[in-house]
């Protein structure tokens, strides 16, 4: 199916397309949301509604968007598309919100953020195993937000960036 023929919220769930890349996905879609991210950053409430609208319509997007893929292959379980990258907008969005900008916040956020992500070390594989649905494709990457903003805070507040 083209994405021209996808619903609406399928191309809100692939990031703009993003997560569609057959290279690194999540990666894609992580960058995808870095204009986004140039255009609200100077405007702190504006970030902040940004973040709490993805946050908010997260779970729906992603867990119908899963169960429409799901549907579309016969019922083979898709638990976290790979093509759903929104979860990596709400990551990278909360891994940077309230700093202020620098490449070198930008680089470290991303990087921390993507390390996590990846690898989710415990308790993020623990979320990522137990929680389905569109909650769980937003859980475990908002979980890897958390703990790259704790690691980029103390770089940053530690005088390391």
């Amino acid at each position: 199916m083209s994405m021209s023929s996808r619903p609406w919220y399928h191309w809100l769930a692939f990031g703009l397309g993003s997560g569609l890349s057959p290279w690194l996905p999540g990666t894609m879609g992580t960058l995808a949301v870095i204009p986004i991210y140039w255009l609200v950053v100077p405007y702190p409430m504006l970030y902040t509604a940004v973040l709490l609208f993805i946050l908010a319509v997260g779970p729906w997007l992603c867990g119908r968007t899963a169960r429409d893929l799901q549907a579309q292959q016969g019922g083979a379980r898709a638990i976290d598309p790979p093509a759903i990258v929104w979860d990596e907008w709400a990551g990278l969005l909360l891994t940077l919100w309230g700093l202020p900008f620098s490449w070198s916040t930008l680089l470290a956020g991303f990087l921390l953020f993507r390390f996590f992500d990846m690898l989710k070390p415990w308790p993020i594989s623990w979320l990522d195993r137990r929680i389905h649905g569109g909650m769980g494709i937003m859980l475990d990457d908002l979980a890897a937000a958390l703990a790259a903003t704790v690691i980029l805070r103390g770089l940053l507040y530690g005088g390391w960036l």
